[in-house]
């Protein structure tokens, strides 16, 4: 006998087996018709739990990616951690290892005369066998600044290259960029040698008496713990205030001055700081202060 109707056994999925994209496809019926509403439908799709969180958030990242360039997020040139080509071995390997990078340009005379790229593991050698600087040397990439994020990551990719000189219109050194800084514009944050285990506290002190500061610990703990008097009527978080400091979201490296404490940028993207490295200044007049932290913004 035939069925009056045609059997759902055959024609649907049972929803609780239907992909992500599926769904996805069936809730934008009509196309979007600017990545605007695009991005207006996933964040109601996010809403309906059609899409998670962390989907979410990486797609949103990929659209940001093909809106900015390399001078965006790059590292400022008075933040680049370099080696003079002039130095010895043993006058940098200190700073290598203070400063625990994987990559560091090499110049030759000035930092606008990068002349190749030195990789951390290669210094191995220098214990090991006769050792020249120069011979180590990879070559080093050039970019303009206005390169697009989502060119240079492809190029990344197909060179497989994982950092890369930004130089300015007239040809000097701007900064520098990394795969990672690329990458973290859609993953957010990447491990790396700043970032705290989970059961770590909020503020954890360094050797050199200084303290290391998730961007997101709340003003009334850091108050606590520093017995400063920071007021949270217009930011929460002591990121949110070092943000409200600089006027805008500061690059790494960047250091400025806010009453007995020196902030440095560690870690952060375009979007946000990640974590600081803190410690407290000497006592100056009033006068000084204010000298201080206009040169820290230089």
């Amino acid at each position: 006998m035939n069925e009056p109707y045609p059997s759902r056994r055959h024609s649907e999925k049972p929803q609780e087996k239907r992909s992500l994209l599926e769904r996805l496809t069936d809730f934008i019926s009509h196309e979007p018709e600017s990545r605007d509403e695009l991005l207006e439908v996933l964040q109601d799709a996010h809403e309906r739990n059609l899409l998670d969180a962390d989907s979410l958030s990486m797609i949103e990242g990929v659209f940001q990616v093909s809106d900015l360039c390399a001078r965006d997020i790059m590292i400022p040139r008075a933040q680049m951690d370099a080696i003079n080509i002039a130095d010895t071995p043993a006058e940098f390997i200190p700073f290598v290892l203070e400063k625990a990078h994987s990559r560091y340009p090499v110049y030759e005379g000035n930092r606008d005369n990068v002349i190749g790229v030195l990789l951390a593991k290669d210094l191995l050698r220098y214990y090991a066998e006769e050792f020249g600087v120069r011979g180590m040397l990879r070559s080093a990439v050039f970019i303009p600044e206005s390169k697009r994020l989502n060119v240079l990551l492809h190029d990344f990719r197909v060179n497989r290259n994982h950092i890369a000189i930004v130089v300015d219109e007239y040809g000097g050194v701007a900064g520098l960029i990394t795969i990672e800084d690329v990458l973290e514009q859609i993953v957010g944050d990447i491990e790396d040698e700043y970032d705290f285990d989970e059961e770590a506290g909020n503020i954890i002190a360094t050797p050199d008496g200084k303290y290391r500061v998730r961007a997101l610990t709340g003003i009334e703990q850091f108050n606590e713990e520093f017995h400063a008097d920071f007021s949270d009527d217009e930011v929460d978080t002591i990121g949110g205030l070092v943000t409200h400091r600089f006027g805008r979201v500061p690059h790494r490296g960047e250091k400025v001055r806010i009453d007995d404490f020196v902030f440095e940028i560690l870690r952060g993207d375009a979007r946000q700081i990640h974590v600081l490295l803190v410690h407290r200044a000497p006592n100056l007049t009033q006068q000084h202060r204010r000298d201080d932290e206009d040169e820290l913004r230089d």
